[in-house]
């Protein structure tokens, strides 16, 4: 069995097992490995799975705790998936992501830099500005965290003017 059938052997059984966290894992083998057709469906597969565990835990009213590697797995799959939203000016979307994404982990910090989010892509504010003038990505890149969790005084003010209720 060559290299690529392996990988598509272990995507498969990682699919099969709705194993987020170990599609995760094969992430770098499959940049290396797969064509551009094959990986995107390797991303599909990860959404899906991401999209099925948010249903079921929205339906069982259960918050995800980040620091179980399925949850976390599946809240990092779920941010990126809204940033590709905001990144492609879908800010309405976006939006709305951020903010079921705000109240879907018991993170409190998670949660409250995700209202940053939400905040700013309802108020309309593009990701470009959201990311220069509200996130400080030198501070979070020092964080360590997937999702940006550090911003700079705009973005209290933000806060502060926003008529959605923060709390």
């Amino acid at each position: 069995m060559n290299e690529v059938e392996k990988l598509k052997q272990e995507v498969l059984q990682a699919q099969q097992n709705s194993d987020i966290a170990s599609l995760y894992v094969l992430e770098q083998r499959a940049h290396d490995t797969f064509d551009e057709k094959t990986l995107q469906a390797f991303y599909m597969n990860i959404l899906d799975i991401a999209l099925e565990r948010l249903t079921d835990a929205l339906e069982a009213h259960r918050v995800m705790d980040i620091n179980e590697v399925q949850d976390f797995a599946t809240l990092r799959a779920l941010y990126e998936y809204a940033i590709e939203h905001y990144s492609a000016g879908k800010l309405h979307d976006a939006s709305a992501l951020f903010e079921v994404l705000s109240g879907l982990s018991n993170d409190k910090k998670f949660s409250s830099a995700l209202k940053f989010h939400w905040i700013a892509a309802k108020e309309d504010i593009s990701l470009d500005d959201f990311l220069s003038n509200i996130a400080d990505i030198d501070a979070t890149q020092d964080a360590g965290t997937f999702y940006i969790s550090c911003f700079n005084e705009k973005a209290q003010k933000l806060l502060d003017n926003s008529k959605i209720d923060a709390e």
